[in-house]
């Protein structure tokens, strides 16, 4: 869909009638968990056919008002992005590749037939939102300000077309870590459940992908695992991602392995990150397929000495063991490999202006 915004549109700031006290957000703050926290204000743009985008306000976060007929509601139009602010070592506050969100949250909005938002756009929301709450920053180990810029469909209407009226929003929580289990690596379950077939939306960041994760999700829970892994739909044997998170395979001979971008896989912006950091220590990145069977069998050789997954929220995480149907397999020592800590490492250095960036990934904000 075409994309109309106006060059002048300026935020307008909407007064907080009840702002958090100082102490309660300490309290929340001392223990903040991974989304379970949220900051004072939201970001709200809004879009329709014939003005596109307008109305742009940084404001109190309160309940959205919708209509009973609002088409995400009947017809999931829903996108989503996700992004860190990182503490600087000067006390500052910056992002990492937001241009890279900007770019996968419009190729999503294509792909589900919502307008596109303005790149530019995109990222001052967050800057609104990241300098009105920036006391939310958690002072925890690993602490980071997660943002979660969103857009659905609010026309009221029932019909099976792409609704005419969206809004865009923005809000914050303040993170810890993702995992709670504790563990040096994390265990995942092998799911008989399929997350994306050829064809649908397994490349897009919409809401639908991750409703049809929580089932196998809670499967894997239940069976005392921390993460769910799909394989693909064709032929149910070739590995494609965790429930919200891209997977690399690390061999003895220096090599890397992470399944390629079919379209049924989220092209994680971590992924690409970690796939450019490997590049540069001479390490031989591959895109190709890769088998569960021949993940049981390289690790039982010892061809395989690690395997991590990465995103935006966990960064970048050691799995240690594989279970499923037909049994269970460790990966090297069952917990994190030297490789997997020096990635991640090297990467989360980057992120909080600890290295240098060599690469332009460090937005500061301030």
């Amino acid at each position: 869909m075409a994309t109309i915004a106006d060059p002048d549109l300026r935020f307008t700031s909407l007064p907080h009638p009840t702002p958090t006290s100082a102490e309660a957000r300490d309290a929340a703050l001392a223990d903040p968990g991974f989304g379970k926290v949220f900051s004072d204000h939201m970001v709200v743009i809004e879009w329709d056919e014939g003005r596109g985008w307008h109305d742009a306000t940084i404001g109190p976060r309160v309940p959205i008002a919708l209509d009973p007929a609002a088409a995400v509601l009947h017809y999931a139009q829903e996108i989503f992005e996700g992004l860190k602010a990182y503490r600087q070592q000067d006390g500052g506050l910056a992002l990492f590749r937001p241009s890279a969100n900007a770019a996968r949250f419009n190729q999503s909005a294509e792909r589900l037939a919502m307008p596109a938002l303005p790149p530019a756009l995109f990222i001052e929301s967050i800057r609104q939102l990241v300098a009105a709450d920036r006391d939310w920053f958690p002072d925890v180990e690993g602490g980071s300000l997660y943002l979660r810029p969103f857009m659905i469909a609010t026309e009221a209407f029932l019909g099976v077309r792409p609704a005419k009226q969206y809004k865009f929003l923005v809000i914050a929580s303040p993170a810890g870590n993702y995992f709670k289990s504790g563990a040096p690596a994390v265990s995942i379950w092998v799911s008989e459940y399929t997350r994306a077939a050829p064809g649908g939306t397994g490349a897009a960041k919409c809401g639908g992908n991750y409703a049809a994760s929580l089932v196998p999700q809670a499967e894997a829970i239940a069976r005392g695992h921390d993460q769910v892994v799909f394989l693909d739909a064709a032929e149910h044997k070739w590995i494609e991602e965790l429930g919200g998170m891209n997977l690399y395979f690390a061999f003895a001979d220096g090599s890397l392995i992470t399944p390629p971008l079919t379209g049924t896989i989220l092209p994680g912006i971590t992924r690409d990150s970690i796939m450019q950091l490997a590049r540069e220590e001479g390490l031989e990145v591959r895109e190709e397929r890769y088998s569960l069977d021949q993940w049981r069998d390289d690790a039982a050789s010892g061809r395989l000495v690690e395997t991590f997954a990465c995103g935006t929220a966990a960064v970048v995480t050691p799995v240690g063991k594989v279970c499923g149907r037909d049994g269970e397999f460790t990966v090297g020592s069952g917990g994190p490999g030297q490789l997997t800590q020096r990635l991640k490492a090297r990467l989360v250095a980057i992120q909080r202006g600890e290295a240098a960036d060599e690469h332009g990934w460090v937005m500061r904000l301030d």
